[in-house]
C-alpha cells in the first residue's frame, strides 16, 4: 500500500514539476524569452490545441467549398447541374413524345390514311393523362363558387365571342374547276382544282409553314398551320416559294400549280383542310370559281 501511495506521489511530482524553457541568442547567449512549464501544462495545452484544430478543420470542411477537394465529397455545383439536367431531360422527353404524335398526324395528312372522318384529338395524348380513378374529381366549395361567379360574368360579357368555323371565310388558293370533290368514302379528303401550269397557289389564311418538301407520291407538298388547329395542305405543285418555318399571310403566293408526283393525271392543285386532325370539306369555306 505504501508503495502505491509513494508511486502516485512520484507521478504527481513529475507532472507538476516545473521546467523552464529558455530561448537564447546563439551569438551572445542573451535570454530572449523564457517559459515556466510542467508536463501537465504541456499535456493539457497540447490536447486543447489538437481539439481546437480538429474542430476548425471539421467546420472548414463542412461549411466551405474546400470539402469538394476531399475524396468522397461530391461537388455542390455538380449536384445542382445534375438536378437541372434531370428536370430538363424529363421536359425534353415529354416534348419529344408530343412532337412524335404531332409528326404522326402530319404523316397521316400526307398519306391521306385515316379510318373515318371523326378523330378525337384528345385520344392522341391519352397516355400522358393521369388515371381519373387516382384523382379526386369532386368539386370543392370554393371551386363551385368560382364557377358560378365566372359564369355570371361571361353571361353579360359583350366582348367575349366564340369563333364559329361555319362562318369561317378563307382565301381561294387557286381559281379553277373542281375535277374531283371531297369524298371521304373513297378516302379522298380533298378537292382537286384544275388550273393552268405555273398558276400561283396562295395561302388560304395567315399561318406558319410546317412542311415544304418533295414526296414521291404527291410531288411538291406544302402544309401550313393556322390558328385554331387548322391545317391547309397543297399537293402536286410545280414549285414551292416558301419553306419550313416561314410565316405567310392569307393570299400570299406559296407555290405554283404543277403536275408532280406519281398520283397525278394533269396540272391541278390537290387541296386539303384539316381541323384538329379531322379532314373537312374545303368547298364549305372556299369558293374555287
Amino acid at each position: 500500500m505504501a508503495k502505491k501511495v509513494k508511486k502516485r506521489k512520484e507521478i504527481k511530482r513529475k507532472l507538476l514539476h516545473k521546467y523552464r524553457l529558455v530561448i537564447l541568442n546563439e551569438s551572445t547567449f542573451e535570454e530572449k524569452i523564457s517559459f515556466k512549464l510542467s508536463r501537465l501544462n504541456v499535456f493539457v495545452t497540447g490536447s486543447l490545441f489538437m481539439i481546437t484544430l480538429i474542430g476548425l478543420t471539421t467546420l472548414l470542411i463542412a461549411f466551405t467549398p474546400l470539402r469538394e477537394y476531399i475524396p468522397g465529397y461530391s461537388s455542390t455545383r455538380l449536384k445542382k447541374e445534375a438536378t437541372e439536367l434531370t428536370y430538363r431531360t424529363d421536359s425534353l422527353v415529354r416534348t419529344l413524345n408530343y412532337t412524335n404524335k404531332y409528326l404522326d398526324n402530319i404523316r397521316m395528312v400526307l398519306k391521306g390514311d385515316i379510318e373515318n372522318t371523326v378523330v378525337n384529338r384528345d385520344s392522341l395524348f391519352q397516355q400522358f393523362k393521369l388515371d381519373p380513378e387516382s384523382v379526386d374529381l369532386n368539386p370543392i366549395k370554393e371551386d363551385s363558387l368560382l364557377r358560378a361567379e365566372v359564369a355570371l360574368e361571361d353571361k353579360y360579357n359583350l366582348f367575349e365571342r366564340t369563333i364559329d368555323k361555319k362562318n369561317l371565310v378563307l382565301f381561294t388558293p387557286v381559281s379553277g374547276s373542281i375535277s374531283m370533290g371531297y369524298n371521304p368514302n373513297e378516302k379522298h379528303y380533298a378537292v382537286d382544282v384544275t388550273a393552268p401550269t405555273d398558276s400561283p397557289v396562295k395561302a388560304v389564311a395567315n399561318g406558319t409553314v410546317i412542311f415544304s418538301e418533295w414526296t414521291a407520291d404527291t410531288g411538291y407538298v406544302i402544309i401550313i398551320e393556322h390558328e385554331g388547329g387548322l391545317l391547309s395542305v397543297y399537293k402536286h405543285n410545280g414549285s414551292l416559294s416558301k419553306f419550313q418555318g416561314n410565316i405567310v399571310r392569307g393570299g400570299e403566293v406559296i407555290a405554283s400549280v404543277g403536275n408532280t408526283g406519281e398520283f397525278t393525271t394533269g396540272p391541278h392543285l390537290h387541296f386539303e383542310l384539316w381541323d384538329n386532325g379531322t379532314p373537312i370539306d374545303p368547298v364549305n369555306y372556299i369558293d374555287f370559281n
